[in-house]
């Protein structure tokens, strides 16, 4: 028995893991690339043969990055079963269906665009709404703590990871000729303290731990200190006649920023001003926030019960449909804007950026990782001019970064993470994935000197023997 790295090997996006055992391949994951459009591309069509030959795939949570390309599996004929926890297909049904419709729009854009410059090149989507849903529909709910064989000698258990919703470390008990071991994959981990969602689970018995390192080299800022500088940031902005941009992730980063909110409001730390909402997915993905309470944080859970809503602080508007989108962004109005894309790579916040960059009242707030390549690592960087639509533009607009959202366990919290399940059982080697280098270095100088038996810096095609 074997794993094998292909995807968020070197990097942070894109994840597939593939592990071998008893004549079949079970999958772990199967994201999108993100960052540079040209190579994003390329990456994502380059899905690889035995991938879509596997036996099953298992799904760690509803992020993109780890499922967004499941559907280019099942338009290359894909036909196994696809096992994650009960939110997590539900939050599939409406994220992969999007992503789809997105690649449509972008497709016949870019189609329209070389026909009028008299070019016969034509670009097809990576997959569309069909095969998303077909993804879906070979979907199976596996809720946390019950075991399930899924393979001939792998019997997959699920774990809360704290990340998003239906986040689940993945506990792979393999047997093969005799030998068993048990494999424990983190998929995204989720911080030790987060106002939203439980903490992360510590598994025994693990014998090989593959972890994410996206933060391996930074410490997150309290999440109090957190609450305290967004209430300054908007404050200061409304005051100036600004408005405040945040670019965020559809799933988890939107209702934590509007649980933030929530909270200064229930504080007296907000001022008196609208809040939008303008991406429907997040919309819906709020709505399935609330059918699983089970997930959530023990007063976030009693909040649902007592049918007192946690993503809805005073004044806020939820934009559907893109002629109201457009109205918002000439209205002038000082307000907040929670929009998607979360690394501004597309979506309605680009469109929000074509105008905003260029007003020294508006801020900007980068509440997420943001990956090599993307306009909101720019944004990061502070470049003074940036590619916005094709455009090059100024940036006027205050950017400030709060780390404090971020659903990523810190260096803290992924040693800590990584001491206790070796605690907890006998952990001989840990793998060490999603996340660019200088985080992976870090992170594994400090393993070592922690005293694991052997970590390794996962890179892609390297086979490892379990």
């Amino acid at each position: 028995m074997h794993l094998e790295f292909y995807g968020a090997a070197e990097q942070v996006t894109g994840s597939l893991h593939r592990i071998h055992v008893n004549g079949v391949d079970v999958l772990l994951d199967c994201g999108l690339f993100q960052g540079r459009r040209a190579e994003s591309t390329r990456l994502n069509r380059d899905v690889p043969p035995w991938a879509a030959e596997a036996h099953c795939l298992v799904l760690s949570h509803a992020h993109l990055d780890h499922s967004g390309n499941i559907p280019s599996l099942t338009r290359r004929g894909f036909l196994g079963n696809i096992y994650c926890t009960p939110p997590t297909r539900d939050l599939c049904s409406v994220m992969l269906r999007d992503a789809a419709m997105l690649q449509e729009q972008d497709a016949r854009y870019l189609n329209k665009r070389a026909q009028r410059e008299g070019s016969s090149e034509r670009v097809d989507s990576l997959y569309n709404t069909e095969d998303a849903q077909r993804a879906v529909s070979q979907m199976i709910s596996l809720p946390s703590h019950r075991p399930m064989e899924i393979a001939p000698g792998v019997t997959l258990t699920f774990w809360n990871a704290g990340h998003v919703l239906g986040s689940a470390l993945v506990q792979l008990d393999l047997a093969e000729r005799g030998r068993r071991v048990r494999l424990l994959y983190t998929g995204d981990l989720g911080r030790e303290v987060l106002p939203l969602l439980k903490s992360p689970e510590i598994v025994p018995d693990v014998d090989f731990l593959i972890t994410e390192s996206t933060y391996g080299d930074r410490r997150h800022p309290d999440i109090r200190a957190m609450d305290d500088e967004l209430a300054d940031i908007v404050s200061g902005t409304i005051d100036r006649g600004g408005r405040v941009y945040i670019p965020t992730f559809a799933l988890e980063r939107a209702q934590e920023v509007l649980f933030a909110l929530e909270r200064l409001h229930e504080a007296g730390r907000m001022p008196a001003v609208p809040i939008y909402i303008d991406s429907p997915l997040a919309i819906a993905i709020t709505e399935i926030y609330k059918l699983h309470p089970e997930d959530l944080a023990a007063d976030v859970r009693q909040r649902i019960l007592e049918r007192n809503d946690p993503f809805s602080p005073p004044d806020l508007h939820y934009v559907s449909d893109v002629a109201a989108s457009k109205r918002l962004q000439t209205s002038g109005e000082p307000c907040i804007v929670i929009a998607g894309s979360g690394m501004c790579e597309g979506g309605r916040i680009v469109h929000h950026f074509a105008r905003a960059l260029g007003d020294d009242k508006n801020t900007v707030v980068i509440v997420g990782f943001m990956a090599q390549h993307t306009l909101g690592r720019r944004l990061v960087e502070r470049r003074t001019k940036v590619r916005v639509l094709g455009l090059e533009r100024e940036v006027f607009a205050q950017i400030r970064v709060l780390n404090g959202l971020s659903a990523h366990a810190d260096q803290a919290d992924i040693v800590r993470f990584v001491r206790e399940t070796a605690r907890a059982g006998r952990v001989t080697q840990v793998a060490l994935v999603h996340g660019e280098d200088p985080a992976r270095n870090a992170l594994h100088a400090i393993l070592k000197e922690a005293g694991l038996p052997k970590v390794i810096r996962s890179q892609k095609g390297a086979r490892v023997e379990l």
